[in-house]
């Protein structure tokens, strides 16, 4: 563990993931490897990862799903390297967003879903672990590699794009969450330029978009898997500056966080 799962900044707090003082929280883990794009900070000048990462308070971070994690009661943190058996020991929910294809990843070449990953979150899974998948859509995501590892709980990402939207045209990417869903309540999502998924046994569908399955959960042994066709809960569509009252994905967040800390509660 000693530069594999690392300090993450993190809304101000400096965390860390020796887990002496923390014994009891559920730890959600981050990858960065197999999304790992970097860019220069403009007033620092240092080369930092960006895009889908904890400490990125832009747009298209995650920082406000990290503060709800953490206000839930679970500590945060960051995988740089595939993941190891003893890496996911030490985790309860591990998230890979948006793997990359070479125009994204750092220095040009993506680390691409191997063979040994898969062995290992499939058998960590199998144990009572809770494994979050986010694609993106055409053109903007990696598939073939990423789809090995879905694959193996029923769950196929498909090249594909919907919801696209036009402009400011918010409504086209609206998601009609009905009553009776398993892990949201009854509202109105927004989730633009989404793949589709196909599932079978074990997973389920659980949203749609234009007709289409775009998220999906399935059991697998004692663990849990969601799959979703975008990383639709960054900061740009969670911080109520830029959607219409009407879309709640704030508060869609907030039950899709308690629902993935419920799964682990479960183990």
């Amino acid at each position: 563990m000693k530069q594999v799962i690392v300090k993450t900044l993190a809304l101000g707090t400096l965390l860390t993931f020796g887990f002496s003082n923390a014994q009891n929280k559920p730890k959600v883990i981050l990858d960065n490897f197999f999304n790992n794009e970097k860019k220069e900070n403009k007033e620092t000048k240092v080369l930092e990862s960006w895009h889908y990462t904890w400490n990125d308070t832009t747009n298209g971070g995650f920082s406000l799903l990290g503060e709800i994690f953490q206000k839930q009661g679970a500590e945060i943190g960051t995988l740089k390297t595939a993941p190891s058996k003893k890496d996911l020991k030490n985790a309860n929910i591990y998230i890979i967003v948006d793997a990359d294809i070479d125009k994204e990843a750092y220095g040009g070449k993506a680390n691409l879903v191997d063979a040994k990953s898969i062995k290992n979150l499939e058998n960590w899974v199998k144990n009572g672990g809770v494994l979050v998948l986010m694609s993106n859509d055409n053109g903007n995501s990696e598939f073939e590699h990423f789809n090995h590892l879905a694959e193996k709980f029923g769950i196929n990402f498909n090249d594909d794009s919907y919801n696209r939207v036009q402009k400011r045209e918010f409504e086209q990417g609206k998601v009609m969450v009905p009553a009776g869903n398993e892990i949201f309540s009854e509202q109105k999502l927004y989730m633009k330029e989404v793949s589709s998924i196909n599932v079978k046994s074990p997973a389920k569908a659980i949203l749609t978009a234009e007709g289409k399955n775009i998220g999906a959960i399935a059991k697998f042994g004692k663990g849990t898997v969601f799959a979703l066709g975008d990383p639709w809960c960054y900061n740009e569509y969670i911080d109520g500056k830029k959607l219409p009252a009407d879309f709640t994905n704030y508060r869609g967040t907030e039950e899709w966080v308690k629902w993935l800390l419920k799964q682990v509660s479960k183990k």
